[in-house]
């Protein structure tokens, strides 16, 4: 071993890259960024306010058919740019080592053609395109935060005001939720709370499109299960609180103890008085007790030790404290809200998804033992005439993945694959996800269209959601002259592998308009292109459409720990920080959305100062060799 130290401080001489072969191939890529461009017969359709990117989206497209990850490693060598941030102004890039190479070679290198654009204006037309269909930001960050509108904002001023306070530049109103009506009323505290001097906020109309979701299951039983309090030895801790209403009247009360609200038939509680009993039997025939601890005129609260497990038509005796104690009946529990259906499911489970509209049902055997498998309906049924056998399958932001097993008239048989352990309940109006399956599903429905109206008439931005082709776009923009002259940004929702594939092609027929945007909708997106898949495709939808100038919005569970119950994981944080990428980040809403908004705030704002560098490795691009082979034909 000591004799072979001295090898390994040997210094090994550095090979001297070839400049001749390095300038032709440039000079061959340089032609056929030019050449690509050239071909590309639509290019006077472009709006002329996107023209130049449209141009710089070819080049770099041109160039990302070319495999030059040996070009770069030579390039570095030299001193010169890898072209890994060559994204906004491709053939200044390009020229510009083309003249370095040539002056290291001993010779003068001049074209005829001017550089489409400069090494600052690339930059420049981003952040001009995103400032123009996102707004203005802090001036403590680059990146915009959008949030989603929960409904409570149509009433609930205060909540506008404070999102808006704490960093929110974008609110997006989900139109597979509520209404017009209650849109309007969101807008309405919007506007109201720019004109009180909180910023401007653009409003992102996000269209339903052609979502599949489960149908309606039978609804579960009319029950209501209440429970104490229990430390780790059983022994109870706080009793269960019972607000006992009568029915038709108004659940309110003062306490703060109130956990549950029951009402109830018959005009007894108005003999109650504190420190009376009030026993029953349970739907499972189990005894049980209430102590009165505060009586009224309309109700009463109570308290119990046990568990009890309330239904429709459950009798309520009183035992006063006089001292004959008589028990009487004086009420009984009125009506309860039925349990929503769900289906349980685990894996080898079979399941059938029904054209039918009928609700859905789990699995039983019927008097002569044969085997029914949990069924249930699909939102847009013509749908599964598209699907075949041995195509995946995945339900409720894929927790339940199958496989298509049978092929039927009026349903599908599925069988199920994976959950989580110990199985997965699938509820109504949960997504179904069909990643390999070619659909044929238009990019607008009736419902769509309706709310096109409205969103053109009051909003920003329209998302079109499951952007898969150019017909999709064009469907959009036709829709959207037919309302009116107004044309809103148009933001394209990437949420499917048919949609990433085409994704240059739509991107240069929404560049028709003055504004457009993309989504990053990374829920569906993992669930269609495979979560193994979803940080490569995330990466190509940046580098594309930096090369566009068109602005990004990262969107689907970002700090979504910190939403929804108050508590933040550390991959959600670093989750957020990679956001910094784009031009928008996006927050789903949650009770602790205010709080989530500043916390992005926060990040977004200390990641500014500490960009990484980067150097992309430029293999040949699936994503560029597709568009040049539709192009073709």
């Amino acid at each position: 071993m000591t004799k072979l130290l001295p090898a390994y401080r040997k210094r090994l001489p550095c090979p001297t890259p070839d400049l001749q072969t390095l300038i032709k191939e440039l000079l061959v890529i340089r032609k056929d960024m030019l050449q690509k461009e050239s071909s590309y017969t639509d290019l006077h359709k472009v709006h002329p306010r996107c023209r130049k990117s449209a141009r710089n989206l070819l080049h770099y497209l041109a160039l990302r058919l070319h495999d030059v990850r040996p070009l770069q490693v030579q390039l570095s060598a030299l001193g010169l740019s890898s072209m890994g941030r060559a994204e906004r102004k491709v053939q200044a890039t390009v020229d510009a080592l083309l003249t370095h190479l040539h002056t290291l070679s001993g010779k003068e290198w001049k074209t005829n053609e001017k550089p489409l654009l400069c090494h600052n204006e690339g930059r420049r037309l981003l952040e001009e395109n995103a400032e123009a269909l996102l707004g203005t930001t802090a001036t403590d960050r680059r990146v915009r935060i959008m949030v989603t509108m929960p409904s409570q904002t149509a009433d609930d001023f205060a909540l506008v005001e404070n999102l808006m306070a704490n960093g929110m530049n974008c609110a997006r109103i989900n139109c597979a939720h509520d209404g017009p009506v209650i849109w309007e009323r969101m807008v309405t505290n919007i506007r109201r709370a720019e004109m009180k001097g909180l910023g401007k906020c653009r409003i992102l109309m996000d269209l339903c499109g052609p979502k599949l979701r489960t149908g309606k299951l039978t609804p579960g039983n009319a029950v209501q299960k209440v429970r104490p309090v229990r430390n780790d030895l059983g022994q109870v801790v706080r009793p269960a609180h019972i607000w006992l209403h009568q029915q038709g009247t108004t659940c309110a009360t003062t306490s703060a103890e109130t956990g549950l609200c029951l009402p109830v038939q018959g005009g007894g509680l108005q003999h109650c008085r504190a420190g009376d009993v009030i026993s029953l039997v349970d739907s499972r025939g189990a005894k049980r007790k209430m102590n009165v601890i505060v009586a009224a005129d309309k109700g009463c609260m109570v308290t119990a030790s046990k568990t009890i497990y309330f239904t429709p038509g459950t009798k309520l005796f009183l035992r006063g404290k006089s001292e004959t104690k008589e028990k009487k009946k004086i009420a009984r529990i009125g009506e309860l809200p039925r349990k929503a259906g769900t289906l349980r499911l685990q894996p080898n489970d079979l399941l059938l998804l029904r054209k039918s509209t009928e609700p859905g049902r789990s699995a039983y055997y019927d008097e002569n033992g044969n085997y029914h498998p949990s069924a249930i309906g699909c939102s847009i049924p013509e749908v599964l005439d598209d699907v075949q056998v041995g195509e995946p399958i995945w339900f409720d932001d894929g927790n339940i993945g199958g496989i298509i097993e049978q092929k039927e008239a009026e349903h599908l048989l599925v069988r199920i694959t994976q959950t989580r352990p110990g199985g997965k309940s699938l509820r109504s109006e949960k997504g179904i996800n069909l990643p390999e399956s070619h659909l044929h599903l238009p990019a607008l429905s009736k419902a769509d269209l309706n709310d096109l109206a409205f969103a053109v008439h009051h909003a920003d931005m329209v998302g079109l959601s499951f952007a898969n082709t150019v017909q999709d776009v064009e469907s959009l923009l036709t829709a959207i002259k037919n309302i009116g002259s107004n044309v809103p940004g148009i933001v394209l929702k990437i949420e499917t592998p048919r949609g990433f594939d085409n994704l240059p092609a739509m991107l240069l027929k929404a560049m028709e308009t003055p504004l457009c945007g993309v989504m990053i909708a990374r829920g569906d997106l993992a669930i269609e292109c495979g979560f193994g898949r979803l940080a490569e495709v995330q990466e190509q939808i940046l580098w594309t459409c930096e090369a566009a100038h068109v602005p990004v919005i990262w969107a689907t569970q970002v700090l979504e720990g910190l939403a929804k119950q108050g508590m933040p994981t550390r991959a959600e944080v670093t989750d957020a920080a990679m956001g910094e990428r784009s031009e928008c980040i996006m927050l789903n809403k949650g009770e602790h959305i205010i709080e989530a908004t500043r916390a992005l705030s926060e990040i977004l704002s200390r990641m500014q100062d500490h960009q990484t560098k980067k150097r992309s490795l430029l293999r040949k691009l699936h994503l560029a060799e597709k568009f040049f082979t539709n192009e073709a034909h």
